[in-house]
C-alpha cells in the first residue's frame, strides 16, 4: 500500500513540474505565426481560464532616408510623406513682396506685391518632381521644381540665374537689344536663345508654345492683364510675376534671388550669395554714416515738361543715405519718382555738391546742354560733380545697372561712396557711373 501510494505521488510530482516548466523566450516573427497545436496531455483538464496570448505587435514602416541637400536635378523616385525635401530652405530678411511657406514635399509661394496699387495676391505650389501635389490647391499655379527650362522676360532676371548656376536653363528672352550680361549674349550667339517679346511689346505666343518652357517669368509695370501674363495663362503656360522693383530698399531688391532659388531647389546657393552680399553692403555704409560731412545731392532731370527725382521713401533715397550723402529730398514721402519745375529744383539744388542718376542718354556735357541749357547753372555741373549711372551701355542703350546692377546693391553702393568720399576705397574703380565734366 505504501508502494502504490509513492507511485501516484511521483506521477503527479512529474505532472506538475511538466506544467510549470520554463519556456524559451519570444522571438519577433517574420510572418504571422500559425497556432499552435494543443497538447495532448492525460491529466485533468483544468478549471483555471487559460493566460491569454499577446498579440505580435506590428512594426512601423521603413521612413525613407531623408535627404541631405534640395534635389536639384531630376525626380524623386521613392516617395515618403514623411520625408522632407527641402532641408534647405531661404529665410527672408529684407524682402516684404514674397513669402515662401515649406511642406515636406511642396511650397508655397506667394507674391503680395505683384505691381503697383495691387489688391490681389498670387500664389505658386512649388512641387517636388515625383511627388503628390496637394489636393486642395484653390487658384494657385502648380509647378513642379527643380524647373528644367525657363523664359525670363526681364534682364534683371539674368544675374541671379548666372549666380546660381543656372543659365543654362534659359531658352528665351524678351529681346536680344537689352542685353548687357556677356554670359546671355554668349548664348545669344551660339543660337541658343529665342525673343519671344512680352512686357510693354505683344508677346509671340506661338514661339513661346513651340518652346513649352516649364517657367515664364515676366514682370508687370502696371496691372498685367494689361500685359502679357493673362495671355501666357490662358494658353497653359506656367507663368510667374518677378516684382524686386517694388521693394523700397537696396538689400530688399537683391534678396529676389531666393525668390528665384526656391523654383530650382538652389535655396542654399541663394542663402549664401545674399549673405555674403548683405555683410559687404552693411560694413561700407556703416563707415559712410559715420562720416561727418555729409555732402548734398540732388537726382533726375527733365522729361517732357516735369523734373523726376527719386522719392524720399525710395530705394535711392535709402542708398543715397547708406553712402554718406546728405539727400537733399529726403523728407518726401514719396517711393517712386516726383514731378516737379525746373525752379522748384534749382531753388533747393543749385549750390548742391553732387548730381546723379540723370538721362540714361547723357555721356558729355554737350548732351547735358542739349537737353536743357539751363542746366549749366547748377554748381554740381559747373564743378564736374555729375555722375551719370550709364557707364555701362551697350550699343543699342541696354543699361546694365538695371541688369546686373539691381542684383548688386554692394557694387553701386561702393560707386557712391567713392564719388562722395573717395578716401574710404581708394583702390575701388566706378564699375556702373561716368563722371561727366564740362568741356573747357
Amino acid at each position: 500500500m505504501k508502494r502504490l501510494s509513492a507511485l501516484v505521488l511521483t506521477f503527479l510530482f512529474t505532472v506538475a513540474l511538466g506544467a510549470c516548466g520554463s519556456q524559451p523566450a519570444a522571438q519577433p516573427p517574420t510572418t504571422t505565426p500559425a497556432p499552435a497545436a494543443a497538447p495532448v496531455t492525460t491529466a485533468p483538464a483544468s478549471t483555471t481560464a487559460p493566460a491569454p496570448t499577446t498579440a505580435p505587435v506590428p512594426t512601423a514602416a521603413p521612413v525613407a532616408e531623408a535627404p541631405g541637400v534640395n534635389l536639384t536635378e531630376g525626380c524623386v523616385t521613392d516617395y515618403d510623406p514623411q520625408v522632407d525635401y527641402f532641408p534647405e530652405k531661404v529665410t527672408l530678411r529684407r524682402a516684404e513682396g514674397f513669402n515662401v511657406e515649406y511642406h515636406n514635399n511642396y511650397k508655397v509661394l506667394t507674391v503680395s506685391r505683384p505691381y503697383p496699387g495691387a489688391t490681389e495676391t498670387f500664389r505658386y505650389i512649388l512641387v517636388q518632381c515625383g511627388t503628390p501635389a496637394p489636393s486642395d490647391v484653390s487658384d494657385a499655379q502648380v509647378i513642379e521644381t527643380p524647373v528644367k527650362t525657363i523664359a525670363a522676360l526681364s534682364t534683371v532676371q539674368f544675374a541671379d540665374l548666372i549666380r546660381l548656376g543656372l543659365l543654362d536653363r534659359l531658352v528665351a528672352v524678351q529681346n536680344f537689344k537689352q542685353i548687357n550680361s556677356p554670359e546671355v549674349l554668349a548664348l545669344v550667339e551660339a543660337g541658343k536663345l529665342q525673343e519671344i517679346g512680352g512686357g510693354s511689346s505683344d508677346i509671340n505666343i506661338e514661339a513661346a508654345l513651340d518652346l513649352q518652357p516649364d517657367l515664364v517669368m515676366t514682370f508687370a509695370a502696371s496691372d498685367p492683364t494689361e500685359w502679357d501674363h493673362p495671355r501666357l495663362l490662358e494658353v497653359g503656360l506656367k507663368t510667374v510675376i518677378h516684382s524686386s522693383w517694388l521693394e523700397e530698399e537696396p538689400l530688399a531688391r537683391a534678396e529676389w534671388i531666393k525668390y528665384m532659388s526656391v523654383f530650382f531647389n538652389k535655396e542654399a546657393e541663394a542663402e549664401r550669395i545674399f549673405t555674403e552680399m548683405e555683410e559687404r553692403y552693411t560694413a561700407m555704409a556703416e563707415k559712410a554714416q559715420a562720416v561727418a560731412d555729409k555732402p548734398t545731392v540732388f537726382t533726375g532731370f527733365m522729361y517732357k515738361g516735369s523734373w523726376y527725382i527719386s522719392g524720399g521713401r525710395s530705394y535711392f533715397a535709402r542708398m543715397l543715405v547708406d553712402a554718406g550723402a546728405n539727400y537733399l529730398w529726403a523728407d518726401n514721402d514719396a517711393t517712386g519718382s516726383p514731378q516737379l519745375s525746373f525752379e522748384e529744383v534749382f531753388e533747393r539744388a543749385s549750390d548742391a555738391d553732387f548730381w546723379v542718376n540723370a538721362s540714361q542718354f547723357w555721356t558729355s556735357a554737350a548732351d547735358v546742354l542739349k537737353g536743357d541749357e539751363r542746366y549749366a547753372q547748377f554748381a554740381a555741373f559747373q564743378n564736374g560733380h555729375l555722375y551719370n549711372n550709364n557707364l555701362r551701355l551697350n550699343e543699342t542703350g541696354g543699361n546694365d545697372y538695371w541688369e546686373s546692377g539691381v542684383a548688386n546693391p554692394d557694387v553701386i553702393l561702393a560707386d557712391l561712396i567713392k564719388i562722395f568720399h573717395p578716401e574710404l576705397l581708394p583702390d575701388h574703380e566706378l564699375v556702373y557711373y561716368r563722371q561727366i565734366k564740362p568741356e573747357a
